[in-house]
């Protein structure tokens, strides 16, 4: 996977574009600005519009072609982000240090999935925030983007279960027309999730 989205990456042009997620951008919209994290960021549309926003973002990918225009991006738009070169499955954040984790497009296998989602609920403080937009089973039919593996497809069911710590804010699955880039173009099935890690209560 690392050589896929290396060659991707290292084309001149944006494979996504540099506009940020429509989604992503109304929901940080509502929010104070503060530690924000960005699960396989690419090259870093959705982190440097962040970081222009107020925000002090981190982010990580496999691939160091997304970082170099990641980082190109940043440069241009004055701004700095703290972009890692790592693995979903064995990076590492403090516990309890983002406000916001953001999961845009960022689909993982079944075998760790799960896994990869509790590490987001721990690297969230209590009462942080997760904001993700993937595709759903039904994209399969479209040409828009996204795994043809239903397994790597996210379900509302697989959300409620693997963030069945948080509070559900928002949980959809909606019809949209993507325009991001080359690779997400037109009709598109997405399933839009926000969730709210609960504080935890102390019973005396």
């Amino acid at each position: 996977m690392v050589e896929y989205w290396n060659e991707r990456y290292k084309q001149q042009e944006y494979a996504y574009g540099i506009a940020p997620n429509v989604f992503l951008k109304e929901q940080l919209s509502t929010l104070q600005q503060g530690k924000i994290l960005f699960l396989c960021e690419g090259e870093g549309r959705n982190a440097i519009y962040a970081a222009k926003e107020g925000w002090e973002v981190s982010a990580f990918d496999l691939s160091i072609e997304g970082m170099k225009k990641a980082n190109q991006l940043a440069l241009e738009n004055n701004v700095f982000i703290d972009y890692q070169i790592a693995d979903a499955q064995t990076v590492n954040y403090p516990v309890a240090f983002f406000d916001v984790v953001a999961i845009i497009y960022a689909h993982f296998p079944s075998s760790i999935r799960k896994t990869i989602h509790s590490k987001v609920i721990n690297w969230l403080k209590p009462g942080g925030i997760v904001v993700l937009e993937v595709f759903n089973p039904l994209q399969l039919q479209n040409g828009s983007g996204g795994p043809k593996e239903l397994s790597m497809l996210y379900s509302k069911e697989m959300m409620t279960t693997d963030f069945n710590e948080m509070a559900v804010l928002k949980l959809n699955t909606e019809k949209i027309i993507l325009n991001e880039g080359k690779f997400h173009q037109g009709m598109a099935d997405v399933l839009r999730y926000v969730g709210q890690k609960k504080h935890i209560s102390l019973v005396m």
